[in-house]
C-alpha cells in the first residue's frame, strides 16, 4: 500500500473519529443547567414537585441539571411568568392565576368553582374534552413561553382560624389566604382575599392578620402545618381539584436535546401520578381520622345556592373570550355526561 493510500485511510479514520467525538467535546463544557420555581413553599414543594426534579436530575446522567427554587425564592410568585419569560428563570410550575399570567384563559388556572369533582377530571378534561388544544393555542400567541403540561393538585377547602363557618354569613368579613379566581367568587358571600408571601401565612394567622385560608385541601393543611394553627374546617369543597402547569422559557427549552426533553416531559407525568394518589389518599384519611380541626359545613340549602352562583359565574367568565367560553363549555359538556354515566363518576 502506498504511502499516500496509507495517509489517505488514516486521515478519514480520524475525521471519522473526530466527528463522533464532537458532542462529549461539547459535553466537557459542562451539564445544561436551568434554575425552575414553582408556587409552592418548601414543606409543600417536598411533595408537589421535588420528587419530579430529584428523579430528572439523577435520570439526565450528568448532561442536565435543574436547580429547584421554592415560592419568593428566586423573585415574587406574582412575577414569575415574566422573570420566566425574560430568561431570570428557565421554567416554572404553577397555576396561571396565581402568577398573572397574560392570557385569556388564566381565570381557569388554580381553582375555578365547581369546574371538577374529582382529581382525575383534570387530566380527563385536557385529553378528551379539548383543554390541551386550548392551552396550546393560548401559549402559542405569548413569545418566549413554552406551555408543557396541566395536572391536577387538591380540592378547595375553607380554613380558619377561630372563627368557624357554619353558614354563609359567618364568611363575611373573613381575610383568608387564597388564590385568585376562588376568592373573586367567595368574595361575593363577604369572603376578603388577602395575597402575601406564601411563607408568611401561617404567622399571619398566629397574629390575626389572617383569619385563616382558602388555599388548598386537607392534605396540605396538615402537610404544611396550618392545621395546628387552624381550629375549623369547612367541609363543603368549592372545587375538587386545582389545575397546575408547567412552564419552560422557550429559548432554554430549545436548547434542550429532545432526549432530556422527553425526559423532563416523562418525569412530569411522574408528578402528576405522584400528587394525584399523595392528594387523594391523604383527603380521605385526614378528614376521618385527622384529630386537629373541627369539622363544619354549611346548610344544605345555602350549599346549594353556592352552586347555583356558579353557573352564573361561568357564564360570566364564558362571555369575556371566545377562547374562554370554549373552556366553560368544555366543563358543561363534561359534567352533563359524568351526570349521565352515573356511579362511580357522579
Amino acid at each position: 500500500m502506498s504511502s499516500r493510500r496509507k495517509f489517505l485511510q488514516t486521515a478519514g479514520i480520524g475525521a471519522a473519529a473526530s466527528t463522533l467525538a464532537a458532542p462529549a467535546v461539547l459535553a466537557q463544557g459542562g451539564p445544561i443547567r436551568w434554575r425552575l420555581q414553582t408556587y409552592s413553599g418548601a414543606p409543600l414543594g417536598a411533595h408537589v414537585i421535588k420528587p419530579q426534579i430529584d428523579a430528572f436530575n439523577a435520570a439526565a446522567n450528568g448532561e442536565m441539571e435543574i436547580e429547584l427554587y421554592y415560592a419568593d425564592q428566586l423573585v415574587p410568585t406574582a412575577d414569575l411568568f415574566r422573570a420566566m419569560q425574560n430568561g431570570t428563570i428557565d421554567a416554572v410550575q404553577s397555576d396561571e392565576a396565581t402568577m398573572a399570567s397574560p392570557v385569556d384563559i388564566s381565570v381557569f388556572g388554580g381553582y375555578f368553582p365547581f369546574a371538577t369533582r374529582y382529581s382525575l377530571d383534570v387530566p380527563s378534561l385536557f385529553n378528551y374534552y379539548g383543554l390541551n388544544e386550548i392551552w396550546q393555542e393560548a401559549y402559542d400567541e405569548v413569545e418566549n413561553v413554552t406551555w408543557l403540561s396541566s395536572g391536577a393538585w387538591d380540592p378547595l377547602h375553607i380554613f380558619t382560624v377561630d372563627k368557624p363557618i357554619r353558614s354563609l354569613e359567618d364568611m363575611r368579613g373573613l381575610r383568608v389566604f387564597g388564590v385568585p379566581t376562588a376568592g373573586r367568587f367567595l368574595s361575593r358571600y363577604g369572603l376578603i382575599p388577602v395575597t402575601i408571601p406564601w411563607d408568611n401565612v401561617e404567622v399571619a394567622m398566629q397574629t390575626g392578620e389572617l383569619d385563616g385560608v382558602a388555599w388548598c385541601g386537607f392534605t396540605e393543611a396538615y402537610e404544611v402545618g396550618w392545621a395546628d394553627v387552624c381550629n375549623y374546617a369547612l367541609t363543603n369543597s368549592v372545587t375538587g381539584a386545582w389545575f397546575g402547569s408547567y412552564f419552560a422559557n422557550t429559548e432554554s427549552w430549545n436548547k434542550v436535546p429532545p432526549h432530556l426533553q422527553q425526559l423532563f416531559r416523562s418525569t412530569i407525568d411522574q408528578s402528576h401520578y405522584y400528587r394525584a394518589v399523595w392528594y387523594w389518599g391523604g383527603e380521605a384519611r385526614l378528614r376521618v381520622e385527622g384529630e386537629k380541626m373541627e369539622l363544619t359545613s354549611l346548610p344544605d340549602e345555602e350549599w346549594d345556592q353556592v352552586v347555583s352562583d356558579a353557573q352564573g359565574f361561568w357564564d360570566e367568565v364564558a362571555g369575556s373570550s371566545d377562547r374562554a367560553g370554549r373552556v366553560v363549555q368544555a366543563f358543561k359538556d363534561y359534567a352533563a355526561n359524568m351526570e349521565k354515566a352515573g356511579y362511580p363518576y357522579r
